[in-house]
Parts: structure tokens; sequence; C-alpha cells
């Protein structure tokens, strides 16, 4: 089986290449691609991907320039157009998230129990940076309504970590090019009635000094998404 990694990138000069290491140095036993889609970065981010081909020259590394900004949604969309594995998985490119997670996540699709499984940064025994507690009363408020509309029982709407088989990702027909790509991602597989499972994960979150993109405005959108998605297309 291929393993397709999807990893949106923006405005990550400083972590891209050490999160590209660290999903390498993860063995899946699972044949494996890396797909990059710069998201219209700025900071100098652009002028690493030559040199992380040269390092891993072996490693199926594929990078993709969008020609600007539209944001997350719409690199995760171009992902998943160009992947070409059984399995896919986002990962996010600043080190929040760690790769070690792979086995755990991949283990409900690869038993046969899951279609979709995700990440959750709030069960399980894993560590966790402690910081930012609205941000994460925002983030449970929206998976709360989220499940109240879908009927799942999730804990993580938000989690990058979504990991699908192929043929699921091939019938989302997502739309968004924003952080709302998560609940809209979200409403389509419950109603593609798609088998669910959630794995705790650790997790180790930036605050905004540090780098952290999603802020109030992003809720008040994901907040839209979740209605927009469960009564329409």
């Amino acid at each position: 089986m291929r393993l397709s990694i999807v990893i949106p990138v923006y405005n990550e000069k400083a972590t891209v290449e050490e999160i590209v290491a660290r999903v390498i140095a993860v063995d899946t036993g699972l044949e494996r691609e890396i797909i990059l889609i710069d998201d219209g970065s700025t900071d100098g981010t652009r002028d690493v991907y030559p040199r992380l081909q040269q390092r891993f020259p072996n490693d199926n590394i594929r990078v993709h320039l969008q020609p600007k900004n539209r944001g997350k949604g719409a690199a995760v969309r171009t992902g998943f157009a160009l992947a070409t594995g059984d399995i896919v998985l986002i990962q996010d490119a600043d080190l929040e998230y760690d790769p070690r997670d792979y086995v755990q996540l991949l283990r409900p699709i690869l038993e046969g129990k899951a279609d979709v499984v995700y990440g959750s940064r709030f069960v399980g025994s894993e560590y966790h940076r402690v910081h930012l507690f609205w941000h994460s009363v925002g983030n449970r408020l929206l998976t709360l309504l989220s499940n109240m509309l879908t009927n799942l029982n999730l804990t993580d709407m938000e989690t990058c970590y979504k990991v699908f088989r192929a043929e699921v990702v091939r019938t989302l027909k997502l739309q968004s090019d924003s952080f709302s790509i998560e609940p809209e991602i979200t409403a389509k597989v419950a109603k593609g009635r798609w088998r669910v499972y959630e794995v705790g994960i650790s997790y180790a979150g930036r605050d905004y000094a540090e780098g952290k993109k999603i802020g109030m405005i992003d809720g008040f959108r994901a907040l839209w998404a979740i209605l927009r998605f469960r009564f329409g297309d």
C-alpha cells in the first residue's frame, strides 16, 4: 500500500525542513510520497525546497507552488488532487504535530476497521503542551456544534491529523479555501456515512508569538462552515 502525506506550507522557513525530516524518519511499513503544497510563501520558504530534495533524493518528495496565498483549504484540496496513495494523511508544517503518531493513526485503516481517522489532542495519554486556554475553549465549542449537526462524537474536529482511505478523498468534493476546510471535511465525511475512528495524539502547540496562524476570525468562519456544509453542499 502507498501512503500520501499532504503538507500545506505557508511561511514556514524555520520548520519545513525539520518536519520533512521527521516524516521521513517514521517507518510505517508503507511506500510513501510526500506532497508539499506551498501556499504562496514570501518568507524564503521556497528557497528551502531545492535543498530538501537534494538532502532526501530517494524519498519521493513532490513540491507544488501555488501562484498566490489562498489558504489552508485550497492547499489541502490541491494536495488531495495530486495524491496517488491508497491512504492520504494531512500533516501541518509547523512542528505542532508529531509524525511518530502515524503508526497509531494508520492502524484502524490498515486493520480494516476505519475509513477515516482523526487524531485527537484531547483524548489518550500522550504529552501535550499546556497553553492558550481560550483557543482550546473555542475548539471544543466548535467541535460540540459540529457533533450536534453531524451526529458524530468527535473530541477534536479541528485537528490537523486526518487520515483517509483514498476512496473517501475522491468523494468529498471540497470547496473551502480557509481553515474552514476542517468542519467541511467533517460534515461531508458524516454525510458519506464513512466509518470514523479517533486516536489520541501528542501535541506541542505554538502561541501567536511563535507563529500560530489561527485566530478569532477563523473561528467565526468555522462556525459558518459548520452550518453551511451541514445544510448545503
